[in-house]
């Protein structure tokens, strides 16, 4: 089974097309959304939680289509703008969703409230972006949830406190009932965290797959115009032009003799888009 299945997803917001998106995450599995501002992943994810309502296709979350209140209750939120009443502190926000989920667990609430090191006694309104944050992830894993929805949900975080994140994320999947869909403009976190990607660019699919298999299948080389000219263009990913060597990603399996030397998701993202897009 799939904990989230798409089917040529779309929705038109103004002059903003999501068009055609197609994924599946499967069960007990970990899948990163990577795109710029405005390529539509927020969008993506209201539509996955029902915040918005698609145009056209068909969305499945964890084997169903109905967007139910029982369904709610096996999905754990994180947006990139947390949200909780201004003027409760943990204790309180403990109470309130002790009262919302059938499955809410006060001693795993406040065990990540300790690790996380979210001031207990501050109020939501006083506490910092990254804790805000922190206490909003702490929610999320405190239900029993099937899945997590994490929008941007590591951004505002020092490195100590999002490497803590990850492995508890990490742990979280070893379940293998659980599984989590993550957008991140943090690549390194992506690379370190998931088995599948998906790249999302103004407002379609670009590449997606198993995360290994992606990185894989792309290099990175130096060549020189005559190189260059002898790989098969349609092979090539991106190419950033120099005064004496072009800088250059493709399938490594197009190679023809030069050698490569392996490619970052942020690489192979920003060659895509940018440079990818220059040569077009």
């Amino acid at each position: 089974m799939y904990a989230v299945k798409t089917d040529k997803l779309c929705k038109r917001r103004g002059e903003f097309l999501l068009d055609g998106i197609s994924l599946e995450l499967p069960k007990g599995y970990i899948l990163g959304l990577v795109g710029e501002n405005g390529a539509g992943k927020s969008t993506f994810i209201s539509l996955l939680l029902g915040m918005l309502r698609p145009d056209a296709g068909s969305i499945s979350i964890l084997g169903s289509s109905d967007n139910s209140v029982a369904l709610k209750n096996d999905i754990g939120v994180v947006l990139s703008e947390p949200f909780m009443p201004q003027c409760m502190n943990a204790s309180m926000i403990d109470k309130m969703y002790t009262g919302i989920y059938k499955n809410w667990q006060s001693d795993t609430f406040f065990r990540y409230i300790k690790q996380f090191n979210v001031p207990d006694n501050k109020v939501f309104s006083a506490l910092s972006r990254g804790n805000k944050m922190k206490l909003a992830i702490a929610s999320a894993l405190s239900h029993d949830a099937k899945l997590l929805i994490l929008d941007e949900a590591t951004s505002g975080l020092d490195p100590i406190v999002r490497d803590d994140i990850l492995d508890v994320l990490y742990d979280f999947t070893s379940d293998d009932e659980h599984s989590i869909l993550i957008s991140s403009h943090i690549t390194g976190d992506l690379e370190r965290l998931c088995d599948y990607i998906a790249f999302i660019h103004k407002g379609r699919i670009i590449l997606s797959g198993e995360k290994d298999e992606i990185c894989e299948s792309y290099v990175k080389l130096s060549c020189s115009n005559a190189e260059l000219k002898s790989l098969d263009k349609d092979a090539l990913i991106g190419v950033r032009r120099g005064e004496y060597s072009d800088e250059v990603i493709a399938k490594r399996n197009a190679l023809c003799g030069l050698t490569g030397a392996p490619v970052s998701l942020e690489e192979l993202f920003l060659y895509m888009v940018k440079y990818g897009e220059e040569e077009k």
